[in-house]
């Protein structure tokens, strides 16, 4: 079963390549990940502080470069774990260990690639324009499933897409970035449309959300039965996870966790003696952990050292426990019987809470990054309807055909596009503006409302 999910050949439909020497297929996808123009793009998207004007503080790209590493120790440490146990797995898949860590660091890398600009709340108000009066006329005419794409916008949902779809506009080839399906398959932690059928739910951790749009349903269907992931529902489109996309969750889960926090405590927006002691009641929770209170035999010049000693100390401890969960759960995972996240098992789980609901209160609902994040909500919303009113004028005016000029050709029904339907059409826009970083789609914004014209007018 493993060989099978560890596939290398690389959708849609390159054989499986003869490995390098020192460097695997799932090498190879982190380094087609890297050079891509979306993964570029995260540099200046929002991590936690939108539109940050300090060094510090993290943006989607080092959040994402942070949970590749983090995965890469996750994947290798888990797959040692399950090889103790399995002997014949040793010897039919020489490399699993490497190779574990290598998808999932891929995967990782990857996991953001499709937000849009404006965090989470970019997401937010990506739904709620496609939910308001506005965009009833644009939406009216498409089935229940493509609404629901569209009113509750998904940035995993996103991220598959551009892992997968190539714009014919742009080229005659075919596959996104061309990964491996092993890749494509650990990346979906969702592997699930916006709409399913309640009777074959389960309600575990990999339905809370989905993982691809209705557009992209017959290219998930091809990943799943390439690794023979099990179905839920396959016609729909719907099934379990590959193993590997519970390392990817958690390795997320311990990044965003950890490191928003450390960036909380740095901004001053949470109170530094209280953050510290919650990081150090979350190591001494640890199984084998030295008793509380004990002394590390360090001494701190100020507490931004001691922070940064917890932070990396945590991560490590969080990483070996984590394994251990995965490897005890591995056939229980592989059988489709196991569907929750592996963080929740952790000992330090509880503190782990408290840590997320500290960053809840005095991080994510900060002032500054409300004000900003209400800003989004104006700058998608405007950047939405003006296209679309564009893109759906049949009488063509003269706005209408500036903001359509403005459209980069692979994001409009024109060429080999240009029978795209109505649906089609605004998955297309939305490639556009959710690929935006913060700064491009406020720019815009302000040009085509009269706001601010370009720099040098």
């Amino acid at each position: 079963m493993w060989s099978r999910l560890l596939s290398i050949r690389r959708y849609p439909d390159r054989p499986a390549e003869v490995p390098m020497p020192g460097r695997s297929p799932y090498l190879a996808d982190y380094d087609r990940v890297v050079f891509s123009s979306a993964f570029r793009r995260l540099q200046r998207k929002t991590q936690v502080m939108p539109l940050p004007e300090t060094d510090f503080v993290h943006t989607r790209l080092t959040h994402s470069l942070e949970t590749a590493c983090v995965g890469r120790s996750l994947g290798r440490l888990s797959a040692r774990r399950v090889l103790e146990t399995d002997a014949d797995l040793a010897r039919e898949l020489p490399d699993f260990a490497q190779d574990c860590g290598d998808i999932v660091a891929a995967a990782c890398l990857a996991h953001d690639i499709g937000n849009p600009p404006f965090g989470h709340s970019g997401e937010d108000a990506i739904s709620a324009y496609f939910a308001s009066r506005a965009a009833e006329r644009f939406i009216t005419g498409l089935s229940a499933a493509e609404q629901a794409d569209l009113q509750h916008f998904e940035g995993n949902a996103a991220g598959f897409r551009i892992l997968t779809h190539t714009y014919p506009a742009l080229s005659s080839g075919s596959g996104g970035l061309g990964l491996t399906y092993a890749t494509l398959g650990a990346f979906t932690k969702y592997p699930r449309p916006s709409v399913i059928d309640p009777s074959k739910k389960h309600n575990g951790a990999s339905e809370k959300k989905y993982g691809h749009f209705q557009a992209e349903n017959a290219r998930f269907k091809a990943v799943a039965e390439e690794l023979g992931l099990q179905a839920k529902d396959a016609p729909a489109g719907f099934y379990h996870r590959h193993p590997l996309a519970f390392l990817v969750e958690a390795a997320d889960d311990i990044c965003y966790r950890i490191i928003d926090f450390e960036d909380g405590l740095k901004l001053g927006l949470i109170d530094h003696e209280k953050g510290l002691t919650l990081m150090r009641d979350l190591r001494a929770a640890a199984p084998n952990a030295r008793p509380k209170g004990a002394s590390s035999g360090l001494e701190w010049r100020d507490w931004q050292e001691e922070l940064g000693y917890l932070r990396a100390t945590l991560i490590g401890q969080l990483v070996d426990e984590t394994a251990t969960r995965f490897a005890y759960h591995a056939p229980a995972i592989l059988t489709g019987t196991y569907d929750s996240s592996l963080v929740k098992e952790l000992t330090g789980y509880s503190f782990l809470q408290e840590i997320q609901r500290l960053s809840i209160d005095k991080l994510y609902r900060s002032r500054p990054v409300l004000e900003i994040e209400a800003a989004g909500f104006e700058v998608l919303g405007g950047l939405l309807d003006a296209f679309l009113c564009a893109i759906f004028d049949k009488k063509e005016n003269h706005r209408s055909r500036k903001l359509l000029d403005l459209l980069p050709n692979q994001f409009r029904a024109i060429g080999p596009q240009a029978g795209a339907s109505a649906y089609e059409q605004i998955i297309l826009l939305t490639d556009y503006i959710s690929g935006m970083t913060d700064q491009h789609a406020l720019s815009l914004y302000k040009t085509i409302k009269g706001i601010e014209l370009p720099k040098g007018f």
